[in-house]
């Protein structure tokens, strides 16, 4: 598999060409969009090219998909892209009980039917707060995944562990409907708090050995998509990611 890079985690070291470059001679093969590269999609699409890199997945906002819908589709198909993510909701946008997630996930039900219907692929990507509990001790990740049963779960593992949350439950549980991950790392206590309190991938405390292996065994994923959401050097965190994540592989296929 291909393991692929959220450019989000380079939005600090542009410009995009260097970064791309970067990406191709360390080894990626893939890169998953965000907001901050969609501006001119055809230079992108010729730098991914000159790169040897290509965009299967991306995220796009639910505001873009409910009030944008087939400009948003058109830029997804232009850059490539075969799965979209939604990637988050503002604070003031949350709703804060049962009802309010099942009406925000009825949301995301009738935004992925639509998708689908254009041929891609149409999944939620979790942060910490949907694994918050609420009245009753739902959460609103196991709301989102029962009232939208169709759409999939980019699994962010490391916000899953900083909401509180067992990851290997939820795959377990939920692996199904996991097309994707995003791999990352969280630094030791007290450890690279100028970073937020993340790690390069391999270098920090979650087990991705173990989690790779319970992938393996109930999920159905498609891209491993590194990311850490403030490295200090771009280049240090994809390449010593990239290294870790090819070491545990060769563990997993011996």
């Amino acid at each position: 598999m291909d393991l692929s890079f959220q450019l989000y985690s380079a939005r600090n070291f542009l410009p995009w060409n260097e970064v791309l470059e970067t990406l191709g001679r360390l080894g990626y093969g893939q890169v998953e969009g965000f907001g901050g590269v969609y501006e001119d999609p055809d230079a992108f699409v010729a730098m991914m090219k000159v790169a040897g890199l290509t965009m299967p997945t991306a995220h796009f906002s639910v505001d873009a998909l409910e009030n944008e819908f087939d400009q948003t589709i058109a830029l997804a198909e232009k850059l490539g892209v075969q799965s979209i993510f939604c990637p988050y909701l503002d604070e003031d946008q949350r709703p804060t009980d049962t009802a309010g997630w099942r009406t925000f996930a009825k949301r995301l039900a009738a935004i992925g039917e639509k998708v689908k219907a254009t041929g891609h692929a149409f999944g939620w990507h979790n942060h910490d707060f949907e694994f918050k509990p609420l009245e009753g001790g739902a959460t609103a990740q196991k709301i989102i995944l029962e009232e939208a049963p169709d759409i999939d779960w980019e699994a962010d593992i490391a916000w899953i562990i900083r909401g509180g949350g067992e990851p290997l439950e939820w795959i377990e549980h939920y692996g199904a409907r996991i097309t994707a991950v995003h791999v990352k790392d969280i630094a030791p206590s007290g450890q690279c708090e100028d970073e937020d309190g993340w790690a390069d991938v391999g270098h920090g405390i979650v087990a991705w050995r173990n989690i790779l292996r319970d992938l393996r065994k109930h999920a159905n994923v498609k891209y491993l998509i590194m990311e850490h959401d403030n490295p200090g050097d771009c280049e240090r965190f994809a390449r010593r990611s990239f290294e870790a994540m090819r070491r545990i592989e060769e563990v997993h296929n011996a």
